[in-house]
């Protein structure tokens, strides 16, 4: 069924738009449809850091993590916190959920840009853990600034070396990311 809108100007030249026609296509309830459709919602990678910032890291405002609290409907763990700055549906898949290829896609190390994740997707939730790339820190590329939702502390910005080494960690790159 075609959605029609007419406009009609009136004698002083005001717009009157009709409404939409309803269409009686029931809703879709399947979860994974939803969640592909919220992946698909474009962030930029300037836009998914002033997120990140949002949530106000490495200050007394920072929001403190929880594996059952939400804040703005995210969860205020790692994972809910990567969600939310990636535009992502709420409350946000957990980790192992960002690092499937629903969300992501493996890049190599080398080539992290501003907004890409190092993720551990291995071990249980009190294990995983999710970061966001923000710039390296040095020239050797030996340590990056990340922006982390972390327990014990909450929202931070510091420098990490996580995925630089022989750990679980591994470099992926958001879809719906651009820039």
């Amino acid at each position: 069924m075609k959605l029609l809108t007419g406009v009609v100007v009136g004698a002083l030249g005001f717009a009157l738009l009709s409404a939409p026609a309803v269409s009686a296509a029931p809703v879709s309830t399947d979860v994974s449809a939803t969640e592909n459709v919220s992946a698909a919602v474009a962030v930029s990678r300037t836009e998914m850091i002033q997120r990140a910032k949002s949530w106000n890291p490495h200050t007394a405002k920072r929001i403190p993590y929880s594996q059952s609290k939400t804040h703005g409907g995210y969860r205020t763990d790692c994972s809910g916190y990567v969600a939310m700055a990636a535009k992502l549906a709420k409350p946000g898949p957990n980790t192992v959920g960002l690092a499937s290829s629903t969300h992501t896609v493996a890049i190599n190390k080398n080539d992290m840009r501003m907004g890409d994740l190092f993720i551990d997707s291995i071990g249980d939730a009190n294990s995983r853990h999710v970061v966001i790339f923000e710039k390296w820190a040095n020239a050797q590329r030996t340590a990056y600034w990340a922006y982390e939702q972390r327990g014990g502390y909450g929202t931070d910005y510091r420098t990490r070396s996580y995925g630089l080494g022989g750990d679980q960690y591994k470099a992926r790159r958001l879809k719906n990311i651009t820039g």
